[in-house]
């Protein structure tokens, strides 16, 4: 099995931080645009797309800033995906900063999928 790469995306979102925290952070936010459906028991989180499930581990949380889950076939290795929000001090511009690792030949395809999910979010908070 071949390594996989780090890759990061960055997403100007115009929404306040705690109204996207919800989003990013909950099941019933995570199903709006992440998922078909998602559920959570404790840290475990099951995602459901088109009748497949993948099963993730809630490693981190900061409210209001960032959450990471590591899928649970890659548990044995060091492989993660983070979605964090970052507010520009400046401008107070808000974005969400995606950190995932994919293979080095499907690393266009999971970057054109992150931007449709961050798009479907877009739309569901009214920032389109």
């Amino acid at each position: 099995m071949e390594d996989k790469i780090k890759y990061e995306m960055e997403f100007v979102v115009h929404a306040s931080p705690s109204l996207l925290y919800q989003y990013i952070s909950t099941p019933s936010g995570l199903s709006e645009w992440f998922a078909d459906n998602v559920n959570s028991r404790g840290e475990l989180f099951k995602f459901i797309w088109d009748g497949s499930e993948e099963q993730a581990k809630l490693i981190t949380k900061k409210s209001g800033e960032r959450i990471k889950f590591k899928w649970l076939v890659d548990e044995d290795d060091s492989y993660y995906f983070e979605i964090k929000i970052q507010v520009d001090e400046i401008t107070k511009d808000v974005s969400i900063i995606i950190t995932d690792f994919a293979e080095e030949d499907e690393v266009e395809e999971a970057k054109m999928l992150w931007t449709n999910q961050i798009s479907d979010l877009k739309q569901v908070i009214g920032s389109a």
